[in-house]
């Protein structure tokens, strides 16, 4: 929300008393409101939502008397209700909204006299308020400063950084297979038969980049179709990794291997259980995935899951192949970001309006890994509960983490690429960190991931005289 945001603290009448914070947005040109609850001062709510306050007439003399009152928005400019409201001797006004909330604005020199506070609140949250808290309801207007830094960024930096680096070193492990196989035709029929990778080509590469453009740009004006799609295609692809990633250490596992035969095929009794157990996750994650306080840590697994399944699945054949997706999706990440501002009507960014849900929809798209705010303050209610990091944050740099692993496979290298690509992926996270503290904006993080791990990678290749056969890669 593009505005001043602030925090409504409501309490009850009952012992003790209920509690519960609201957003609400103010204009700090008008009132400076205080920064902490305890020099807050509390007003009794009177909610006159049945009128817009657009006349003296519409509210019975002394009823508001150095009361907070709440009324409905429209019809008036938000300072002719102040006006009329402080001259009722109203101590606070409220104006609940139904749409969007936006930034309060006016012309304050037609109404120097007005000194009461202003503030916008959601419609939704006054019944909320009166469900939860009953009818005599005492409110307090108060907007703590932004935090410089949330701890949930630790928790994002410590999932993006397992996953890149479990997802390489499971590309090493199954390139590993891969060269023993060769060495004997009847292992090398059985792996090819199992072999599940897709190996990308410049020309493979390019068009999933202008196919991930047209996808982007369809969801900004489709949206509200479009996402359910999304979200069913998160659920059917995220049930089948997570189900390949816990298959995988099954397999490991040399107890309960009893096999069921069913048309000439058969089939591991526990692979079965499974499977059931991946597709009801999924399902119980679509069913609940509004459920703000527990569905993200389904999302989540579900979430890392797909992307461990993702890097492992898609072989990048070469370094060449490696620096024409990461600089075309570099590009991708800063066009949508910093340059379709200046294209779209509104002044958004299409990455960060899809991101968000358009036109403020209820549905959100399921491609983020999700991390509650723990530091709180008033944007944790207004719009960003949650500290956020894009699956293709993950997945694109770990396919480059993934070649380095298999390169060093291939060589006999001694993990050095993997390693330090792998440490250039965290470092290049720290700096998104930091950039978004300092600007407190949305970064693509692939600004900063790109140019540490394709620099890095060249280095050392550079460094071991390799260059040329890892640019090449086993083709060379």
């Amino acid at each position: 929300v593009a505005a001043d945001e602030g925090i409504l603290h409501a309490s009850g009448s009952g012992v003790p008393p209920i509690t519960k914070d609201y957003c609400i947005i103010y204009n700090s040109n008008w009132v400076s409101l205080p920064k902490t609850l305890d020099n807050a001062t509390s007003r009794t709510l009177e909610n006159l939502t049945s009128t817009v306050l657009c006349s003296s007439a519409d509210v019975p003399s002394g009823l508001v008397k150095d009361k907070a009152v709440v009324v409905m928005r429209g019809n008036c400019t938000f300072l002719e209700k102040a006006r009329i409201a402080q001259n009722l001797g109203a101590s606070m006004l409220l104006v609940a909204s139904k749409s969007k909330l936006s930034a309060i604005s006016d012309n304050k020199t037609d109404f120097e006299d007005v000194t009461l506070p202003i503030a916008l609140i959601r419609y939704n949250d006054i019944v909320d308020m009166q469900l939860v808290l009953g009818n005599e309801v005492n409110v307090t207007l108060y907007s703590p400063p932004l935090p410089e830094f949330d701890y949930s960024m630790v928790v994002i930096f410590l999932i993006a950084v397992f996953t890149v680096t479990l997802g390489g070193y499971w590309s090493g492990v199954a390139e590993l297979e891969n060269l023993k196989a060769v060495a004997s035709p009847v292992e090398r029929e059985t792996r090819w038969k199992k072999e599940e990778n897709v190996t990308f080509t410049p020309v493979t590469v390019i068009l999933f980049v202008v196919i991930c453009c047209v996808m982007l740009v369809l969801l900004y004006f489709f949206y509200k179709w479009l996402v359910y799609v999304i979200i069913s295609v998160f659920c059917l692809a995220s049930a089948m990794s997570l189900y390949n990633c816990l298959a995988a250490l099954i397999g490991e596992i040399p107890f309960g291997q009893c096999r069921i035969t069913c048309s000439n095929k058969t089939i591991e009794v526990r692979l079965i259980f499974l499977a059931v157990f991946c597709t009801a996750a999924a399902v119980v994650w679509a069913v609940f995935r509004n459920e703000d306080r527990w569905a993200w840590i389904l999302q989540d697994i579900l979430g890392v899951a797909f992307c461990l399944n993702f890097i492992k699945t898609l072989k990048m054949p070469n370094f060449k192949s490696c620096v024409i997706l990461l600089g075309l999706l570099l590009l991708y990440d800063v066009f949508f970001v910093f340059i379709t501002p200046f294209i779209t009507k509104n002044g958004a960014s299409i990455m960060v309006e899809v991101a968000a849900g358009p036109f403020g929809n209820s549905e959100k798209l399921p491609v983020v890994i999700r991390v509650p705010r723990l530091e709180y303050s008033a944007s944790t209610l207004c719009d960003l509960p949650f500290s956020l990091l894009g699956f293709g944050d993950i997945i694109v740099p770990g396919l480059l983490v993934a070649y380095c692993r298999r390169f060093d496979v291939q060589t006999r290298s001694s993990s050095v690429y993997y390693i330090s690509c792998t440490i250039a992926y965290a470092v290049g996270m720290v700096l998104t960190f930091i950039v978004l503290a300092l600007m407190k904006m949305g970064q693509p993080a692939l600004l900063y991931l790109v140019p540490c791990t394709l620099i890095t990678s060249s280095l050392i290749a550079w460094r071991r005289k390799e260059m040329k056969k890892f640019w090449k890669g086993s083709g060379y």
